[in-house]
């Protein structure tokens, strides 16, 4: 008979009682879930940042007539791969699978005009705010829209999975007709060719659809929401979204990010971006 020192065994059932108990714990984390927590070290240690955009929405981000990548959202895309030191990845998005492409860990963050709103966060984390735009329903300023009531009848046009479907989906009234469409460049197009005259869009696209058709004589009819922006992230990532945080407050400070805005906009950064908002 094996006799064991007193509490060897004691303490070799415990030990293996807490392995046990770490396997199954970790059994229970999915792979995203366990990289969550290094994702800012891995991003440096791999020399890449994957930042989801999508290419279809001028002026936030689109391609050229030379197909080089352009836009406000490209640009700050740019200067935070440029201040973390490492080389930037796109990963072409849009409004529907912005997030989905974030929780499968195929893209580390997202800069896509995204609103910052209590049902996103209960997916994704959220930077502070760093840009931002008023949504409308826009129309031509010939038709009387004034009120909800006054879309009985006509078509919407909208991007899907956007905060504007949401909006635009809760404001119609029965009679009215929302008419979804996959990204924002499909919208437009619509609009723009006489296939819809009715839109809920962002103040800067309805200017965009007015330069493409001036006939369209597209104006904002009805206030949907005033839209914060921020960097789509995982939840818990604390490092990074520390990191984030720290950069867009010292880009703002330092003006670069209002610099942006302006270029590409041609308007000021809203004032609610440089209180701090999420």
């Amino acid at each position: 008979m094996q006799i064991h020192p007193p509490g060897t065994v004691n303490r070799r059932t415990a030990a293996a009682g807490m392995a046990g108990f770490l396997v199954l714990a970790l059994g229970f984390m999915s792979p995203s879930a366990m990289a969550q927590s290094d994702s800012l070290a891995r991003i440096r240690s791999s020399g890449k940042i994957r930042i989801a955009i999508d290419l279809s929405v001028p002026p936030w981000s689109y391609k050229d007539d030379k197909l080089e990548m352009k836009g406000s959202e490209v640009d700050t895309a740019k200067l935070l791969a440029k201040d973390l030191g490492v080389e930037l990845e796109v990963v072409p998005t849009n409004s529907a699978n912005r997030i989905p492409l974030l929780m499968t860990n195929r893209a580390d963050v997202v800069i896509s005009a995204m609103t910052i709103t209590p049902e996103r966060l209960k997916t994704i984390d959220f930077s502070r705010p760093y840009s931002g735009i008023s949504t409308y329903v826009a129309a031509p300023k010939s038709m009387a829209v004034r009120t909800p009531a006054d879309l009985v009848g006509k078509k919407i046009a909208v991007t899907r999975g956007t905060t504007n479907d949401a909006d635009i989906t809760r404001m119609a009234p029965p009679g009215a007709e929302v008419v979804r469409f996959e990204d924002e460049s499909t919208t437009m197009t619509a609009v723009v060719s006489g296939q819809m005259d009715v839109t809920a869009l962002a103040t800067t696209l309805i200017e965009v659809i007015n330069q493409r058709n001036p006939g369209k004589q597209l104006e904002p009819k009805l206030l949907l929401q005033n839209s914060l922006f921020g960097v789509g992230m995982r939840k818990n990532d604390a490092a990074l979204k520390e990191w984030v945080n720290k950069w867009i407050e010292d880009r703002l400070g330092s003006g670069d990010l209002q610099t942006i805005y302006k270029k590409h906009q041609g308007a000021e950064i809203p004032a609610e971006v440089l209180k701090g908002g999420t």
